[in-house]
């Protein structure tokens, strides 16, 4: 059953072609820092807030960032788990992600079965979603024990994106990695888009307009930025991207 987080996310790719989520990673930030990234980048265009990172973070400042978020912004806030620990009552939803190329079950379906009795008690909205590291892989390659897809193999990545539709996730991502030197190629997302019909989020590596231009024109439905919000400048990044996903979405 889809629900009304997904929808709204699923409305707004409707009709707005490929929208921009804004990552929080509560390990980086205080409340207040968290609070005024929330409230700048809604102001900028962003369509939801996700929280959550590639390392430990105490659950108690998890939940803390999150409801200092639901107080004063009014958008969706999805977490964005690295484990179990990363399950917060006071989101509205949470990416209920694989991790496909993990060599790991833990990160394929251990953590899930761990976490699932947990969502279910606090209530909160699980959206299926399939995770594909690849590039460098970053933080979250490393610690998911993930093999990445390198760049150059596309149809290697549109394989693991099309099995992950095949066993019902109703999102593929494909992650290059916080802080990525480069971003999830324009060939890379062009193919996994036209082999899905499920939305594709890309994210890790975009900094610029002109990447935000790239990935939207390839077919990207959702852009996450993270690490472009942390450095005090969220309202010019935020709306860079924002024009650019608008730029890009015209050029297709």
């Amino acid at each position: 059953m889809v629900g009304a987080v997904e929808q709204y996310l699923i409305d707004k790719i409707s009709s707005e072609g490929t929208i921009h989520i804004t990552l929080i990673d509560p390990e980086k930030v205080t409340l207040s820092q968290a609070l005024a990234i929330a409230e700048t980048a809604k102001i900028s265009g962003t369509s939801a807030i996700m929280v959550g990172g590639s390392t430990f973070i105490s659950t108690e400042h998890l939940d803390d960032v999150v409801k200092a978020i639901k107080r004063e912004i009014n958008l969706p806030v999805i977490l964005f788990p690295n484990n179990v620990t990363s399950i917060s009552r006071y989101a509205d939803a949470i990416w209920f992600m694989s991790l496909l190329n993990s060599t790991d079950p833990y990160f394929i379906i251990g953590a899930q079965v761990l976490g699932a009795p947990l969502i279910k008690k606090y209530h909160l909205e699980p959206i299926p979603m399939g995770y594909i590291i690849v590039g460098e892989g970053g933080t979250a390659g490393i610690i998911g024990k993930a093999i990445p897809i390198p760049y150059d193999k596309p149809e290697l990545a549109a394989a693991h994106a099309l099995a992950g539709q095949y066993l019902g996730m109703r999102f593929i991502y494909l992650e290059a990695g916080s802080g990525a030197k480069n971003p999830v190629p324009q060939e890379m997302i062009r193919v996994v888009k036209q082999c899905i019909s499920v939305p594709l989020i890309v994210g890790g590596g975009i900094r610029s307009k002109d990447q935000a231009v790239a990935a939207a024109s390839a077919g990207a439905d959702i852009i996450v930025t993270g690490n472009i919000v942390e450095d005090g400048q969220v309202r010019n990044k935020v709306s860079e991207i924002i024009e650019g996903i608008k730029r890009g979405k015209s050029q297709e």
